[in-house]
């Protein structure tokens, strides 16, 4: 009799040790557990003197004789942002994390998250970034069958800090 007690209590602690073991598996992984989740990979450090603070792209498509948008997905760490530019044929703006500004000349600057969409008009002098406490991730899709970007003058810090607009 006291052998198939054994057996049972040895058989139960088995059962509920391989039940710890698989939730542990399903659990979710802590940041400090994982690398960074992104829909994209980050990919390299722009290093051209285009952006102010630290900027990286990852070049999804390259424009070519069949479409002529290129598509880039790119990281703003916080306070990060482009100079004032434009672009012939105008651009898309898709943010897919994080809190970004958006502002074209002569207009309040505008706050993007997750989600939001923006129209770039063709040749209107604009900017966009991440916001000074929260790092931005956006897709550009920018068309190229008038030309390349052309790129102004840096986005001051005064122009960064004005308040959003509306």
């Amino acid at each position: 009799m006291m052998n198939i007690k054994n057996t049972i209590i040895l058989f139960i602690i088995g059962v509920v040790s391989l039940s710890c073991n698989e939730q542990n598996k399903s659990a979710p992984i802590s940041p400090s557990e994982s690398q960074e989740s992104t829909v994209f990979a980050k990919g390299k450090q722009v290093t051209n003197d285009n952006f102010t603070g630290t900027v990286w792209l990852e070049n999804l498509i390259q424009a070519d004789s069949l479409n002529q948008n290129s598509i880039g997905s790119v990281t703003f760490e916080p306070g990060a942002r482009s100079k004032w530019h434009t672009h012939p044929a105008g651009q898309i703006l898709l943010a897919i994390d994080g809190v970004g500004y958006y502002q074209e000349k002569g207009q309040p600057k505008k706050i993007l998250r997750k989600g939001d969409a923006i129209k770039c008009p063709p040749d209107v002098p604009h900017w966009h970034g991440a916001s000074s406490n929260t790092k931005f991730i956006q897709v550009a899709i920018t068309g190229r069958e008038k030309g390349e970007t052309k790129w102004l003058e840096a986005v001051t810090d005064k122009e960064y800090h004005i308040e959003p607009g509306i």
